[in-house]
């Protein structure tokens, strides 16, 4: 399963720094706008502690951490023509991080001279709205000719919820803002609505704000602004995220304690990433390997064996589950058994946060 996050903002607040230090790839970065153009694309494996808590009750050969992608987009600028371009790769990712600069550098130029991230996140906005009007304009236009010479109900459901997107972006706000239900998101999900999509901000200060956060009066406006729209903000030092990734492990912990912080910042990111998408983890374990895979949240069972390989849907039988608190609390699979706590469960099983399953298939 292919789960994209996309990284916007506008040129020059951190983002592809942000994104190098993420992904540990070298995109370009540089003083000046659209120094990113094409897309840059990382996979990112995310931290799970519960592989290493696994492995200490199953010893295996080796541990495969779930992953998400990032996509680091070019910085988006009010009425530039090359926006166009840069909006389609949004389209294609599933959420959206968005990038606001919070710190103060003379050295750095800011495209509009001066700093307000709250007049910086109405710009990006706006273009992103813009973008999502033209399509739905488009696509309302030709629903209207096809409604004159139909009477389908499921046409007529589709163009009074087109309407209602439309009055909604028209009004200069995002469609994500409307809480759509889950079958309303479904009708319009071949039109790769931008605003539909969901967004978190992250949040680039200085560094000697990182742990006094309350005297950054920008990021309290960000942190206000994602607030009102039930949105949550990552507060990340950029220049500090690129000095931690290039630090070998060990280093990596004596830094982190140095500055006073418990993880890399970057982890909360990838974290909000996974959560913002009602992605969930299930594992599988032997000695041969402890794989983290991921999967939505209600997922049944015969889904999260797709998940593996189409075989193991097709061909499904049943699952043998337990939980990886369980194997904790008793130590060994042979203790877990004796226990009655592996279950055999069939089709209609929702799959659990941590649940650890062997797969019974046959095609």
């Amino acid at each position: 399963m292919g789960f994209k996050c996309g990284m916007i903002g506008l040129p020059n607040v951190g983002k592809s720094t942000i994104y190098n230090a993420l992904t540990s790839e070298k995109a370009r970065v540089a003083n000046y706008p659209f120094c990113t153009i094409e897309p840059n694309t990382g996979v990112v494996q995310v931290v799970d502690s519960r592989l290493e808590e696994i492995e200490s009750c199953i010893p295996t050969q080796r541990l495969v951490p779930t992953k998400m992608t990032f996509v680091d987009i070019a910085g988006l600028v009010e009425d530039a023509l090359e926006n166009h371009r840069f909006l389609s790769h949004i389209r294609e990712t599933h959420a959206i991080a968005h990038v606001v600069r919070c710190f103060s550098d003379p050295d750095i130029l800011h495209i509009h001279g001066s700093l307000d991230p709250i007049r910086d996140i109405g710009n990006i906005e706006i273009q992103l709205i813009l973008s999502d009007l033209e399509t739905v304009n488009k696509r309302y236009a030709h629903l209207g000719k096809l409604i004159q010479s139909s009477k389908d109900k499921k046409l007529i459901t589709f163009s009074d919820l087109l309407e209602k997107v439309k009055l909604q972006l028209e009004d200069g706000k995002p469609i994500r803002a409307l809480k759509l239900s889950s079958e309303e998101l479904k009708l319009i999900a071949d039109l790769h609505l931008i605003t539909a999509k969901k967004m978190f901000y992250i949040a680039n200060v200085d560094d000697q704000d990182l742990n006094c956060l309350e005297k950054n009066p920008h990021f309290k406006k960000v942190l206000e602004y994602a607030q009102s729209e039930n949105s949550s903000v990552i507060p990340i030092c950029g220049k500090i995220e690129s000095e931690i990734a290039e630090l070998k492990i060990e280093e990596k912990k004596e830094f982190l304690q140095e500055i006073g912080l418990k993880e890399p910042g970057l982890n909360r990111v990838i974290r909000e990433g996974y959560h913002l998408l009602g992605l969930q983890t299930y594992f599988t374990a032997s000695h041969i390997e402890i794989h983290a895979w991921t999967i939505q949240k209600g997922d049944k069972a015969p889904q999260a064996a797709g998940v593996i390989h189409s075989d193991f849907e097709r061909g499904f039988i049943k699952a043998e589950v337990y939980h990886y608190l369980d194997l904790l609390k008793y130590k060994t699979v042979r203790a877990l058994k004796e226990a009655g706590k592996i279950r055999l469960e069939g089709k209609d099983y929702t799959v659990q946060d941590g649940d650890v399953i062997h797969f019974r298939f046959a095609v």
